[in-house]
Parts: structure tokens; C-alpha cells; sequence
């Protein structure tokens, strides 16, 4: 039976020096997720997250900690490139907002913290942020996300945090993408879904993303 004194990992991992020793997580998230209930503050917790940043670690509304494992290298250069073009786009539409990273997390406002693997901040919101709120994890919801999935992940959950989490906080246009399948989805903010069968053609950043589009093709398994 695998048992652990969560509570204790946390204060033991909130203390490591990365310098001395390795991330004592990574030994607990090799081929799959770890999920466990917390009690952690939102303070601690953003703590938690900004001090494993070689981790990808979110935290459900219910409190329920996840922390994923290490991409595989295929998995990695598929999300690479899907950034890529996002981030092309993003350089040239710097007067529309901001392209953010899969490091960068949200908090949200029924109480989830989460990451993308690309995300979309508009200029309408970041101007109601300081420079201090934005130094830190904000209280933001992204209007564009998108999720790539890896040989690690569930495609059901992703599928859950799509609606649950990204449309139920208010995400205007979310794209779940399954290089493995080739298959992906569009999420609408009015609760319209679009399944696409195959990779032969290119997904639409509509009004969110005005003049960006993703050619599925290049996202082909190798």
C-alpha cells in the first residue's frame, strides 16, 4: 500500500535547496501523476509551486494537489512547436496581450491553480493589473489556453479540465490537442464543443486570436 505523510513532504520540499540535492518529488512522478489532498494556504501553495518550478504542479477547486511527470522527448517537441507558432503569432500581435509559457500558472476563481501548454492574456485584462500582481501567481483567467497531450496524460482528464476548469472559469476559446490520436477540440465559451477527426487541416484562433491558425499537420506523430 503506498502511504505518505503528505503534509510532512510538503514541509520537507518547501525547505529543499535545489543546489544540494535532487527535487525529492521527481523520484514520485516518474511514468504517472501523483494527486493528494492538501490543506495548504494559497500563499503556501504558490510558494510550493514557484519553489518546484522544474515541476508542473496544479491544484484542483477541492484542493487536490497534482503533480505531473517529465514529458518524454516526442511529447516535448510536440508542444514545443505548437508554442512556437503561438509565440510567432504573439510577437506580432504584442499590442493584443500576452503569449504565456507552460511554466506559468493561474489562480483562479473557484480556487484552482492550473497551467497550460500555451495560454493568451489580452491587453484588456493585464491593464487592470499592477506590475507587483503580475510579479507574482495572479488571480487570472487566460482568454485563450491550449493542452497538448503527452504519452503520460488521460485524455478523460484533460477532457475534464478543459470544461471543469478552463470554460467553467471563463477561458474564451480552449484547444485540447491529441498528437497520438490525431484528434483534437475545440472548447467555445458558450459551451459549444468541436471534435476534429484528423490532423489534415488547421484550427482557428477566431476572435480570440485574430489571424492565427495551427496546421495540425506539423503535429503529426513521427
Amino acid at each position: 500500500m503506498f502511504n505518505l505523510n503528505f503534509r510532512k513532504m510538503e514541509a520537507e520540499v518547501l525547505d529543499f535547496e535545489p543546489r544540494v540535492l535532487e527535487n525529492p518529488l521527481r523520484k514520485l512522478v516518474q511514468d504517472q501523476p501523483l494527486s493528494y489532498p492538501s490543506r495548504m494556504s494559497e500563499a503556501e501553495f504558490d510558494r510550493f509551486v514557484l519553489e518546484n518550478g522544474d515541476l508542473r504542479i496544479e491544484r484542483d477547486k477541492y484542493g487536490t494537489i497534482t503533480i505531473h511527470p517529465p514529458m518524454t522527448y516526442k511529447s516535448a517537441v510536440r508542444e514545443s512547436k505548437a508554442l512556437f507558432f503561438l509565440q510567432l503569432w504573439g510577437f506580432s500581435h504584442q499590442h493584443l496581450g500576452d503569449v504565456v509559457s507552460p511554466s506559468g500558472s493561474f489562480n483562479l476563481p473557484d480556487g484552482a491553480q492550473c497551467k497550460a501548454d500555451g495560454s493568451f492574456v489580452s491587453r484588456a485584462q493585464l491593464q487592470f493589473f499592477s506590475d507587483e500582481e503580475l510579479s507574482h501567481i495572479p488571480h487570472l483567467v487566460p482568454d485563450f489556453v491550449m493542452e497538448v497531450r503527452s504519452t503520460t496524460d488521460r485524455i478523460g482528464a484533460l477532457k475534464t479540465k478543459m470544461e471543469e476548469v478552463w470554460i467553467a472559469n471563463g477561458v474564451r476559446l480552449a484547444w485540447l490537442i491529441d498528437p497520438i490520436k490525431e484528434r483534437a477540440w475545440v472548447y467555445r465559451a458558450n459551451g459549444e464543443v468541436v471534435e476534429i477527426h484528423n490532423f489534415n487541416q488547421k484550427l482557428s484562433g477566431e476572435d480570440v486570436l485574430p489571424g492565427f491558425e495551427l496546421d495540425l499537420n506539423l503535429l503529426k506523430t513521427n
